[in-house]
């Protein structure tokens, strides 16, 4: 007899303890509606991105040896590199280099492993067109680089952060 009174004991506290966290629970959510919205006006104010965020990336044209070793690592197969081997001096001279944002899936495997160090990603998040065929950039598209937004003058920066109050 006395087992089972410390089994129910035991079922007692542990059902305390269940009801103890899902009010704890309830009340981070509550507290969560009653904040106020934060609206960004988007064209005029754009946030500051981490150091690490995966934009767009970045093409140098001379620095690429046509190793396709980027081809290789993306999960599919995405980037088009167009060689002609010159057997003069037996080696690869580049002629076309494009990305398809429209199918990229940002993982960055192109930017790692590229052995010259020609691909690297940039902060820019804005890929936004009304026909996809514009998001296939060929190397000279990839070449420019984006303006940063903290140099814009005519943007309003806000940081990325949690905390950040409405005001």
């Amino acid at each position: 007899m006395f087992p089972m009174v410390t089994g129910f004991m035991n079922y007692g506290q542990q059902t305390v303890r269940a009801a103890r966290y899902i009010g704890q629970s309830f009340m981070i959510t509550l507290s969560q509606a009653n904040r106020l919205p934060v609206t960004i006006q988007y064209p005029y104010e754009k946030l500051i991105t981490s150091e690490r965020f995966r934009g767009r990336i970045h093409f140098e044209f001379d620095k690429c040896i046509a190793c396709e070793v980027c081809v290789r690592v993306c999960p599919i197969d995405l980037p088009v590199v167009d060689w002609k081997l010159e057997t003069d001096i037996r080696k690869k001279r580049l002629l076309n280099y494009s990305i398809d944002f429209g199918i990229c899936i940002f993982c960055g495997n192109c930017v790692e492993y590229c052995p010259t160090n020609c691909l690297s990603m940039t902060e820019e998040y804005e890929l936004a067109t009304y026909d996809r065929h514009e998001l296939n950039y060929n190397q000279i598209a990839l070449g420019r680089l984006p303006m940063s937004v903290i140099d814009d003058l005519t943007i309003r920066t806000i940081l990325n952060s949690p905390q950040r109050k409405n005001g």
